[in-house]
């Protein structure tokens, strides 16, 4: 789980019993008591709209409203209630933090092991039986391990990085920033002086990582990225996009920030997003073959199809 991940998870336990009590709290007020954006807080309720208890059904999950600038929660109770651990949940909990515990690099760690031996303490059989369970996470734990071993010693690092929008390999001078989790993945934070720019990395994409002699000087105006609200964050001066996503395109419209959905009669979501860069919307069409298409900007979607073309026309040639 990321920093910010964990900071919500943590906010949104805490807001709970605190809108409970407070109904009727200014958006505005509300917001700064938890030191974030009013659209940070409307974000935080669209999530509680939707959780709840086991059921799904409208009475299960919290009733959130704060369309006249004013916070009311309700059918929360449950949640706001501290509840006791089962055996299961305490032993996916306890296989959890031992998993997490070995993470390369992991900097609060008497603070884990504190937690880990109380939980075991209180769980008793159920921790017994944890230690049968071993958990094989995906990642790259030595590039991980190396970046952040950077970071400390404050060196500045070369790059073997994929880029899959433009389906090459390239080689950079970075100087870290910081190595952030979003999203449940690892990223690079830094100065890439190829770029010239802050640019973030997918560590998956990293095939290859050296620290140089060399000691990390990024310039002043290196900073990092607000991540609090994911990696995807539009701005008014990006391009304003028309699709249309087929159902087994729908999840486009969930994971992405969008401005507009409409539902038409035939199941198909005609939908407005803003894209500073076109190319990971052509590299998206492309890969779902014809569930999502590009309505405007023409241009973007001319390039979907001359693309399309090509490949089809390249598998014709192989083909025959």
């Amino acid at each position: 789980m990321s920093a910010s991940a964990t900071e919500r998870l943590s906010r949104l336990l805490a807001m709970v019993p605190y809108l409970l009590t407070r109904q009727g709290i200014p958006l505005e007020e509300a917001a700064r008591e938890f030191g974030i954006s009013a659209r940070t807080l409307v974000k935080d309720l669209e999530l509680l709209f939707v959780c709840g208890t086991p059921g799904h059904l409208p009475g299960d999950l919290i009733d959130a409203e704060w369309d006249d600038g004013h916070v009311y929660l309700s059918n929360a109770d449950t949640i706001a209630r501290p509840l006791r651990l089962g055996v299961d949940e305490a032993l996916a909990l306890i296989v959890g933090l031992r998993t997490l515990g070995e993470v390369p690099g992991l900097h609060d760690r008497d603070a884990l092991e504190r937690t880990l031996t109380k939980l075991e303490a209180a769980a008793g059989d159920a921790a017994l039986a944890s230690s049968q369970v071993a958990v094989d996470v995906e990642g790259s734990a030595e590039v991980l391990a190396t970046a952040r071993d950077a970071l400390t010693a404050r060196r500045r690092v070369h790059l073997t990085y994929f880029v899959p929008t433009r389906d090459e390999t390239t080689e950079r001078d970075v100087d870290l920033l910081r190595v952030p989790m979003v999203d449940g993945r690892w990223y690079l934070e830094g100065w890439c002086h190829r770029a010239e720019a802050v640019r973030l990395f997918r560590l998956d994409r990293v095939e290859r990582i050296e620290v140089l002699a060399v000691a990390a000087d990024p310039p002043p105006q290196a900073a990092t990225r607000d991540l609090s609200e994911g990696l995807f964050v539009p701005s008014a001066d990006d391009t304003l996009v028309v699709l249309e996503l087929d159902p087994p395109a729908h999840w486009v419209a969930d994971y992405y920030p969008v401005e507009e959905v409409v539902v038409r009669p035939d199941d198909v979501l005609v939908v407005q997003l803003r894209a500073a860069d076109g190319r990971w919307l052509r590299s998206l069409a492309l890969r779902l073959a014809g569930a999502l298409r590009i309505l405007e900007p023409t241009e973007l979607a001319d390039e979907v199809s001359e693309r399309a073309r090509a490949a089809l026309a390249a598998y014709a040639v192989q083909k025959g």
